[in-house]
């Protein structure tokens, strides 16, 4: 059974090493500019400070460790692409030859994707969360964030929308492959809704406004992915007919 299961596990070591190396060499490139990064990323909070709050540090490490931060996280961020085809390149030789030709399509759509939802937190969630936040009791303390826990919450919620507009993408290939179909979604539907809301709240800043948030476009996407299952993988009428039988019994 070990022999059988080794080849797997070389490949999978020969692929995490390939998406290991992409990150640490993107990290070296972004470390060279990281300032500039770190100024893009505190835009949005810089827009919502009140007049006499400004970023600060409070610890001796944490400009640097922030540096550190910002340099993974940016050189996460461009990886993601390799990242992707790493992933596809271990799953193909368990492919048929006609679902070997999805890899670029799969790349492509899964970084689009990503950056899509990471636009969409940096743009709009992030800016109404922070001024939500920040502004909340700001005629009775004076708002000084601290750039190491801003640049954590940032990061989290960036990663969060990202994967989670991952979900048509999976459930399309996923779908077309025949893993899912429409019905399966559907019945999953309630439980999905559990699972969503505590991956937002474990992935955003301790506050209602944020996690709702991330909650809400994830039911939304939910529901899109059961409609692209259903357009690329109906559930065939024997088990809709089944699932009725049942009902009436």
């Amino acid at each position: 059974m070990f022999e059988d299961i080794k080849p797997h596990l070389v490949e999978l070591r020969k692929r995490l090493v390939i998406c290991v190396l992409s990150v640490i060499v993107a990290f070296l490139i972004c470390f060279n500019f990281w300032e500039a990064i770190l100024d893009f990323m505190t835009q949005p909070l810089v827009k919502i400070l009140p007049k006499g709050s400004e970023i600060i540090f409070t610890q001796l490490a944490e400009a640097f460790f922030t540096a550190m931060k910002v340099s993974f996280f940016a050189g996460l961020l461009i990886s993601m692409p390799i990242i992707f085809w790493q992933f596809w390149l271990f799953v193909a030789p368990g492919l048929y030859d006609n679902e070997k030709k999805y890899v670029i399509p799969f790349v492509v759509s899964a970084s689009v994707m990503f950056a899509l939802g990471a636009a969409f937190c940096y743009y709009f969630v992030i800016p109404v969360a922070y001024d939500f936040l920040i502004n909340f009791g700001e005629k009775l303390f004076t708002a000084m964030p601290k750039i190491g826990e801003y640049v954590g919450f940032f990061t989290k919620l960036i990663v969060a929308f990202g994967i989670s507009f991952e979900l048509p993408v999976i459930t399309f290939f996923l779908a077309k492959l025949g893993v899912i179909n429409d019905k399966s979604l559907s019945e999953f539907f309630r439980y999905a809704i559990v699972i969503i809301f505590v991956f937002a709240a474990i992935m955003t800043p301790p506050d209602v406004l944020s996690q709702f948030m991330l909650a809400v476009p994830l039911v939304l996407l939910y529901g899109i992915s059961i409609l692209i299952a259903k357009a690329v993988n109906p559930a065939k009428p024997e088990e809709n007919s089944d699932e009725e039988d049942d009902e009436d019994e």
